[in-house]
């Protein structure tokens, strides 16, 4: 049973039908097709119905879906068939086929293409360079035998006119290594006639619309056509083909299977040809047949390499010999046009078999020796036509029928015989069962001396004309009391025949009336021998290996070559024989509808159809004994959940016991039957009970499975984020450790080191010490700043006091603080003047005495502005007690003083110049620019702010100290603005009056 597809899509097996009868059988096939279910199974048959659209069923994911599965394991699929023919050949050692039939447009040749792709996906899975070789050449003879064997019909736009099987040949190892291709009862009238709406075979259009310029050219043909009379049907009718890009693809298929470039060449002549001789036109001259149109006559014998005389004679006179006298038989312009029309279908039926011959030779397995080697078994494809019931069924059709009554006839002996050897297998009793044995219509068709074809022949070799007729008689006479043949002469009173052109075979697939006219011809085949001789003896090597019974004189007596309907009976029986002696698979095609619709389902086409593939009969024989059977093991793996006894495991002696128990339980014991090996069910509807229950049990098994699998996963994660939460301490407690460990490797012996550890590289803290690690940095400087400083003097200390206030609030705001060099503070005692030294030092002595201040902070010329708003060089002295403004020139007279407590702050620029604005509580604010520095680039305004910060701090008062341009001041209580400005001529800085304040001009290089 077809698993893994619920009821809503009908019943994939046909065998579970509840009962076995055509409307059932018609709906489920019907309900199938509307929800897109295209295959179903009746056992090991697959039913597939067109679907008239691109289904998304084929790619790489649905191969692997099927692959090494059961057949019924999937829902039903092709490949699912490929796959069992396959694994019986491979696991078994046997050879199988895969027969595929059904009527034109069912879908028959792109079944055999995806069973083909599927073997291909599924073999060599180590890619060995051979057998990819040969994969590829069975895969493009497909597309090439396309191209010259099938055409455009009304009912299938790709339909095959031939019948095809294909032998594909494995290894030990079940790799591809070759293969052989028989070709059936092509349609070659097609080459000279198509009906309305239909194309002759594709290779035609292929050539005129695909080939260049150069190679049309070189044929003498042009691409429209519709100019070429035995085409032009074909070519007014607009379809979705590409002929030019098929053309391509076909070319270089034949480049890969081996084709060489001549024969190519040889393949586009006689194409060519054939398209030319219909162009021939045969006109009367008194007694004299005349070719018409003799231009044609020289392309035709450029093209086949042989002489313009030579082509003509063949064509106007036949050669015949009487005794030892030859004598040249001139044509009448009927005779002339029946023999341009056999040898062009002649011609086209040659090259056919040609390249399927060539294509043989190539695939074909060489220097295989089965003791070396191992055994080489074989899958065989069957692509063949289907029952064909036309308004005008002629010989072709009668042949084609034929094949499927000895088809049909094969099928149901070996669906018997496989019924009845597994019932014997099993240990069943076989009940005999009714069927409809078709052997007595292949005898109608193919016994000796009583047969159709017998009699076909027979009229075929009388002396004298011969005619339709004739044979039509001989029929009546022979057959006259056949239960399953009739004639108007044998049943005067049924008006649907004709008298003396049509007869009528009970078929097992229904009733079919032939017309006999065309029936002696086509069984002759008639082709002169002049032709024969012509082909073989042409300069063309190819050409010539076509027609080697071209090589017999005319004086030569031979046999009489067998009948069209011998030839093709001899191959039917062959191959019959050659499918009986593998194990078959089975493709029934049906096509739904005539307008290639994917939405329309007619339910009497698709009738009459199940009724001539036999489906039904395929049903009932399946169905006879046992409609289902499966192995223990199987169906215990599928049921046993349903049973107490059996789930999870059973402890019975075996599965046939388990079985019995499980089914006992359930109240169908009375409808099965227990094999050796499988079990029997009788019923479809126990089997669905089964089903229903087993559904049933599952949903409770899942939620049950999803409940444990679900409480497992959260332990398992809880587990998991524990241990890892434990790692994870474990470790950073590992990496702190190392950490620390690290850190005082390093800087163990810092104390001793010249730069107490300066140079030491910190290590790389983990994430966690970061913050720890910015804390022992600071701990650290505190340290080594603190080791620094304990060894300085005080006069030292005070100094780096000083340096740390002026770096905490002038760095990043200025530039040069000064802080490289030693602070000197008191720079008026060490002038380079030793006269102004002098004078300054007995100055500020006066000053120690009368205002009793402890040190001098700061001294230093200075350029200020007086109230009268002009510029004047003065000194200022700052001591711990008193700012002193004083005069340079009259030996540092003291000027003015301001006591220390009345400065609230300093203003100084952010650039280079050496402008102080000191601010004062009674807001008259002192502007200086310090100067008289050596070198001239000195800057003292660090040392200046960083004095007066550490002398205020120790004494617990704040100085507030601005960086800013330009600088608000106060002078004498009115406010004003210092601005800086750069000067290119400017030597010495200056002040000057502004609008709003002064401006101090400093030199700008």
């Amino acid at each position: 049973m077809a698993e893994h597809e619920s009821l809503e899509f009908g019943k994939a097996d046909f065998v579970l039908l509840d009962n076995v009868s055509l409307e059932e059988f018609m709906a489920n096939l019907k309900h199938r097709f509307e929800k897109g279910r295209i295959y179903t199974y009746i056992g090991e048959v697959v039913v597939s119905v067109n679907p008239y659209r691109a289904m998304n069923i084929y790619g790489r994911d649905t191969i692997e879906q099927y692959k090494g599965r059961e057949l019924y394991e999937r829902p039903p699929h092709l490949f699912a068939i490929a796959d069992a023919a396959y694994k019986a050949m491979k696991r078994r050692n046997k050879d199988t086929c895969i027969v595929i039939s059904g009527e034109s447009g069912a879908g028959k040749t792109e079944a055999s293409k995806y069973i083909m792709q599927y073997i291909a996906a599924i073999t060599n899975p180590n890619q060995r360079a051979e057998v990819e070789r040969v994969k590829n050449m069975l895969l493009k003879s497909n597309c090439v035998l396309e191209a010259f064997g099938n055409a455009k019909t009304n009912r299938n736009d790709n339909s095959s006119r031939f019948g095809k099987y294909m032998d594909i040949n494995f290894d030990f190892k079940g790799d591809p290594i070759g293969g052989h291709i028989n070709n059936y009862l092509l349609e070659k009238s097609r080459v000279i006639f198509q009906q309305e709406g239909e194309r002759s075979f594709h290779s035609f259009y292929q050539l005129l619309r695909g080939g260049p310029e150069s190679l049309l050219r070189s044929l003498h043909i042009q691409k429209d056509p519709t100019v070429y009379n035995y085409i032009k049907v074909g070519g007014h009718i607009k379809s979705c083909i590409n002929d030019g890009a098929d053309f391509k693809a076909v070319a270089d298929a034949m480049k890969v299977i081996g084709f060489t470039g001549d024969e190519i060449q040889t393949v586009y002549k006689i194409l060519a040809t054939i398209l030319h001789l219909g162009n021939l036109t045969f006109g009367v001259d008194g007694d004299i047949t005349l070719i018409e149109n003799s231009k044609v006559v020289s392309v035709i014998g450029d093209l086949l390499s042989t002489k313009e005389d030579n082509v003509e004679k063949a064509l106007l006179y036949r050669t015949v010999a009487t005794g030892r006298d030859v004598i040249d038989k001139q044509h009448t312009v009927q005779e002339a046009s029946y023999g341009r029309d056999a040898l062009a279908k002649a011609m086209y039926e040659r090259l056919f078999c040609w390249i399927v011959g060539r294509i043989n030779d190539i695939i074909e397995v060489k220097n295989y020796d089965a003791r070396v080697h191992g055994k080489n078994t074989v899958i065989g494809v069957l692509d063949i036509y289907g029952f064909e019931i036309f308004q005008n069924n002629s010989f072709e059709q009668f042949c084609i029928n034929y094949c499927n009554e000895k088809l049909q006839q094969l099928f149901i002996q070996l669906v018997l015989k496989q019924e009845q050897e597994e019932y014997q297998r099993e240990g069943i009793p076989w009940k005999h069962i009714d069927y409809f044995n078709n052997q007595i219509i292949v005898d109608l068709v193919e016994q000796q001396h009583k047969g159709i074809f017998s009699v076909l022949d027979e009229a075929c070799m009388n002396v004298g004309k011969v005619t339709d007729e004739v044979f039509l008689q001989g029929l009546n006479g022979k057959l006259a009391k056949h239960a399953h043949y009739t004639s108007r002469k044998l049943s005067p009173t049924d008006k649907s025949l004709e008298f003396d052109r049509d007869f009528r075979i009970k078929h097992y697939a229904g009733d079919v009336v032939y017309s006999v006219v065309g029936f002696i011809d086509k069984n002759k085949d008639t082709l002169f021998q002049d032709f024969k001789r012509l082909l073989y003896n042409s300069s063309n090597p190819v050409l010539k290996g076509m027609w080697p019974e071209g090589k017999l004189s005319i004086t030569e007596v031979t046999k009489r070559p067998l009948t069209a309907a011998t030839l093709f009976k001899n191959s039917m029986i062959s191959l019959v024989e050659n499918l009986a002696c593998k194990e078959p698979y089975y493709v029934r095609c049906i096509k739904p509808n005539d307008v290639k619709s994917p939405l329309l389902f007619e339910q009497e086409r698709c009738r009459h159809q199940v009724e001539y593939l036999g489906l039904l009969e395929n049903v009932r024989v399946r169905r006879a004994g046992f409609a289902y059977r499966q192995t223990y093991p199987r169906f215990l793996q599928r049921y046993k959940m349903i049973s107490e006894f059996t789930w999870p495991n059973h402890d019975l002696p075996s599965d046939k016991d388990a079985v019995r128990r499980l089914l006992q339980g359930c109240g169908f014991d009375h409808d099965v039957a227990y094999g050796k090996t499988k079990v029997f069910i009788r019923t479809p509807r126990t089997l669905f009970s089964l089903e229903e229950q087993r559904a049933e049990m599952v949903q409770r098994i899942v939620l049950f499975l999803q409940k444990v699998w679900r409480g497992t996963i959260a332990r398992m994660r809880y587990r998991r984020m524990r241990a890892a939460l434990v790692i994870l301490r474990a470790y950073r407690r590992y990496k702190v450790k190392s950490y620390i460990r690290e850190v005082n490797r390093r800087f163990k012996n810092v104390g001793s080191m010249k730069d107490y550890g300066r140079h030491v590289k910190w290590p790389t803290p983990p994430k966690v010490l970061r913050k720890f690690e910015e804390a022992l940095r600071s701990i650290y400087n505190r340290w080594w700043a603190w080791t620094l400083i304990k060894g300085l003097s005080p006069e030292e200390a005070l100094q780096v006091r000083a340096k740390v206030a002026s770096l905490e609030a002038l760095k990043g705001q200025r530039a040069d603080l000064g802080l490289q060099r030693a602070w000197e503070g008191n720079y008026l005692v060490s002038s380079a003047c030793p006269e102004t030294a002098s004078s300054f030092t007995l100055v500020s002595s006066e000053l120690q005495r009368k205002d009793k201040f402890m040190r001098v902070l700061f001294s230093c010329n200075v350029r200020k502005i007086n109230r009268f708003h002009k510029a004047e060089d003065r000194a200022v002295l700052i001591t711990d007690r008193h700012l002193y403004k004083m005069d340079p020139l009259k030996q540092y007279k003291p000027m003015k003083s301001i006591p220390l407590y009345n400065v609230t702050g300093v203003s100084v620029s952010p650039g280079k110049d050496q402008l102080v604005v000191f601010h004062t509580k009674d807001s008259r604010d002192l502007v200086v620019c310090l100067q008289g520095m050596v070198p001239s680039t000195e800057s003292r305004i660090g040392e200046l702010v960083g004095t007066l910060l550490s002398h205020f701090k120790s004494e617990k008062r704040k100085l507030q100290v601005n960086i800013s341009s330009p600088i608000q001041c106060s002078m004498n209580g009115r406010k004003c603005t210092v601005i800086v400005e750069a000067k290119i001529n400017q030597s010495q800085p200056d002040f000057t009056k502004s609008r709003s304040g002064y401006i101090l001009a400093v030199p700008g290089n």
